[in-house]
């Protein structure tokens, strides 16, 4: 080869190397060059986003806003592993043409979740979620444990968690009084209808819908399966979106120093429980 020739495949040896270095997605200055911020939300996933309202759509405006930014929401369906949906919506982009998006909301702060998928950032948890049995207090006067629920109604949404645990409690001892419901908002419609007597599902469900109704009083109901604690949720980036994130975790600082996100959950019924 001579000498020309092989400067040229150094130039683009090296060129390829420099390339591969720099990051394919828009960084913090495209971002803010474009005015908007893009941000993932789950369609069908009331309290927090449902036909563009919701907790996470007010905190995305809240976000977009103290970043100097416009809001682009992009509700997309969940698929069927939180690893599906972080590569749809955060680092690659769904095949049939959306995303990706600049943030992705409601992203569980697990350590599995983040050793599984190493091209997002998983930060900023901003609210604990929790499963609560809520029940009619006429039906079931008193709830000490699961007992009390033998020979009651009780509502779950499909596919769900709660429904989980409820139909393998004790060996499926709650199979034949369990209903399942397309979704939790379903199930809870029909407890406050007297046709349930209890329903198992996330607090923050519960307590959009009841809003704090005496007649159905929330009561923590213990599972060998659950973790009592609960489990975070966060936001998630691409990894190296740095700058991205460090904007977004102080913004989130700032609005729960201020009150502002206690405020903001308590807009839709819900009880902030921050980590």
């Amino acid at each position: 080869m001579r000498p020309s020739c092989l400067s040229c495949v150094r130039v683009l040896v090296a060129g390829l190397m420099l390339a591969a270095l720099v990051p394919a997605h828009a960084d913090w200055n495209k971002i803010a060059g474009s005015g908007a911020l893009k941000v993932a939300v789950y369609n069908e996933f009331a309290p927090f986003s449902d036909k563009g309202a919701g907790i996470d759509v007010d905190l995305a405006q809240a976000l977009a806003a103290k970043l100097g930014l416009k809001l682009n929401l992009m509700p997309f369906p969940a698929d069927e592993e939180v690893g599906d949906d972080l590569r749809n919506m955060v680092w690659k982009g769904h095949y049939l043409g959306y995303g990706p998006a600049d943030l992705m909301l409601h992203v569980p702060v697990d350590n599995r979740l983040m050793n599984d998928n190493p091209q997002v950032r998983i930060f900023a948890p901003y609210h604990v979620e929790s499963l609560r049995l809520v029940r009619s207090e006429r039906s079931i006067p008193r709830f000490d444990d699961l007992d009390a629920l033998a020979g009651k109604r009780i509502g779950v949404e499909k596919v769900s968690i709660a429904g989980m645990l409820m139909l393998g409690e004790g060996n499926g001892r709650f199979r034949e009084q369990v209903r399942i419901f397309p979704s939790a908002g379903e199930a809870l419609l029909a407890l406050k209808k007297g046709e349930l007597d209890a329903v198992l599902a996330k607090r923050s469900e519960i307590e959009a819908a009841m809003r704090g109704d005496p007649a159905f009083p929330l009561s923590e109901a213990s599972f060998q399966r659950l973790p009592r604690s609960g489990w975070a949720v966060g936001m998630a980036v691409r990894k190296d979106d740095e700058e991205l994130g460090r904007r977004l975790q102080a913004a989130l600082n700032e609005m729960t120093a201020s009150g502002e996100l206690k405020a903001l959950f308590a807009r839709h019924g819900v009880q902030v429980v921050t980590p």
